[in-house]
């Protein structure tokens, strides 16, 4: 099945938050719980910078985290496939989904959301500038390893 892809990147990132009711026992309001949120990509233990930047030549996940039927990822630069309910490990989400670029996206900042229940988070992610694939004429070229010994 899909899911044996270690996620590339993820982040966090709550559109909205839900006021959370006081404490009797502080006297002081808690820290608001978000009530969702959306993230491209998660962090791992070898790679921090992650989160909310696609990985161009690797997989991309989008997760979010939402209450509600039939939650959708949207992008406009984003095609999304394989929706997946979690748990997952390293990232607070219940839903994903495989995410590719379509082709000719320029490099740059663009929306990411996730709409479920009425509700709609939003994040950013970037999109880095494609490496060049062909080497250019005339650069040095490694020898075919006739001459090892």
């Amino acid at each position: 099945m899909r899911k044996t892809v270690v996620f590339v990147a993820a982040a966090v990132i709550g559109a909205t938050a839900l006021a959370a009711p006081a404490t009797a026992q502080s006297g002081s309001p808690a820290a608001p719980a978000p009530a969702g949120s959306v993230q491209l990509n998660v962090n791992t233990a070898i790679n921090q910078s992650l989160v909310d930047k696609y990985v161009r030549d690797a997989p991309n996940v989008a997760l979010a985290k939402c209450e509600g039927a039939s939650p959708k990822f949207a992008s406009p630069v984003l095609d999304f496939a394989n929706y997946t309910p979690g748990p997952f490990m390293g990232a607070d989400a219940n839903i994903s989904a495989d995410a590719t670029l379509k082709p000719g996206t320029a490099a740059g900042e663009y929306p990411l959301t996730v709409t479920c229940g009425g509700q709609t988070y939003t994040t950013k992610f970037t999109v880095p500038a494609a490496q060049v694939a062909k080497v250019p004429s005339g650069a040095a070229k490694a020898g075919d390893g006739s001459m090892a010994g």
